[in-house]
């Protein structure tokens, strides 16, 4: 089966059809999708800031994970949720368009950033103004994806 093939088949299940025949389910998706990535990008934005020793500098570094992260993974998984549901209604549009494929590539990006950095070292060991190079590098990656994603995804509205 082809990718198109999955998009078309996705796109005529109940549920995609009836998303995409509703008056309401779409622009309510879409809502909840918007704001999820609002608070997701402006969380991240957070930290990214702090990472880059602008902002946030009262704070560790390992205290402002603890307190965004929540924030971020909750409202990832609402935005990850609304955003399947919309891209059922419109599977095969969405597969074709290069915005939102530009955009799916980028989430991938700011996954494997995220992972990275997690993944990097002990955060506690090097608590330090300004962090590393590395964190700081990894935050300025972050920042550019999360503002890619979001242009992107403004995009895909136009061009869909």
């Amino acid at each position: 089966m082809t990718g198109l093939q999955i998009a078309q088949a996705i796109e005529s299940t109940p549920l995609a059809v009836e998303i995409a025949r509703s008056s309401w389910l779409f622009p309510l998706l879409e809502t909840l999708h918007v704001l999820a990535i609002a608070l997701v990008v402006g969380s991240i934005a957070l930290l990214d800031i702090r990472l880059l020793g602008l902002g946030g500098m009262r704070r560790t570094v390992a205290e402002m994970m603890r307190s965004v992260l929540p924030w971020v993974w909750s409202a990832f998984v609402m935005a990850a949720i609304c955003g399947a549901l919309l891209f059922s209604s419109k599977a095969t549009a969405y597969y074709v368009n290069l915005p939102f494929r530009f955009k799916f590539a980028c989430l991938i990006l700011a996954a494997a950033n995220m992972l990275a950095f997690h993944y990097s070292g002990d955060v506690a060991r090097w608590e330090s103004r300004p962090p590393p190079v590395r964190a700081r590098t990894a935050a300025a990656i972050s920042l550019v994806l999360w503002i890619s994603i979001v242009a992107a995804g403004r995009w895909i509205g136009f061009t869909t």
